[in-house]
């Protein structure tokens, strides 16, 4: 009787040590299955946000100081300009040379259809609701000190856009190699998130 108990706690412990083998395993299953389910569903929600929504940027180059710095991270809104036409003043990021994969931040001067002008640091913008010319106001987002001294005259199409970089005496913009096309353009940027003492959303100004 008592060998047929020490048996007994044999096949009983042998049996124990079976279980958490088998669950273990199947446990190991479960979290692995449960981790590609949410690496795809993962995929599945950024990477057409990605393309379609929002877009990362470093920015590259003094073109943009004093508001834009080397090295800054910034997230691009893509849809808005889905459903509206782009806004005086807004920081946009487009294709440069057209059709091409390199990337231009600039601000935005000049609408389709206007004629733009500067002359002695200043721009004048001549549309339908200013013939007489309208002098921008950048004092919003530029020092006192910011200067443009290239001459400009010129009427844009119904589908370009004038931008210039905010550091005018070191950007490479309109002033050079002319207007933007709206095809080119890829969106607006809406948030500078490094580094974290920079961190803004970016609103339109108003002039």
């Amino acid at each position: 009787m008592e060998e047929e108990n020490k048996n007994q706690e044999i096949l009983t412990s042998n049996s124990n040590q079976n279980v958490p083998k088998s669950e273990g395993k199947e446990s190991f299953k479960d979290f692995l299955w449960e981790t590609v389910k949410i690496v795809i569903i993962c995929l599945i929600i950024v990477i057409p946000i990605k393309q379609f929504v929002v877009q990362p940027f470093y920015v590259k180059g003094a073109s943009m100081e004093p508001n834009f710095y080397d090295n800054e991270y910034l997230l691009i809104d893509e849809i808005s300009y889905r459903f509206n036409e782009p806004v005086r003043g807004e920081i946009i990021v487009f294709r440069h040379p057209p059709g091409e994969k390199s990337f231009y931040i600039k601000r935005l001067i000049g609408l389709p259809g206007e004629r733009i002008t500067i002359k002695d640091n200043v721009i004048q913008i001549y549309n339908q609701d200013n013939p007489n010319g309208m002098v921008i106001n950048e004092s919003t987002y530029l020092p006192e000190s910011a200067k443009s001294y290239d001459d400009v005259d010129t009427t844009l199409e119904a589908d370009q856009y004038f931008v210039m970089g905010d550091n005018r005496v070191s950007s490479l913009d309109s002033r050079r190699f002319g207007p933007v096309y709206e095809e080119d353009i890829i969106g607006r940027t809406w948030l500078r998130g490094w580094p974290f003492d920079r961190f803004k959303v970016f609103q339109t100004p108003t002039y």
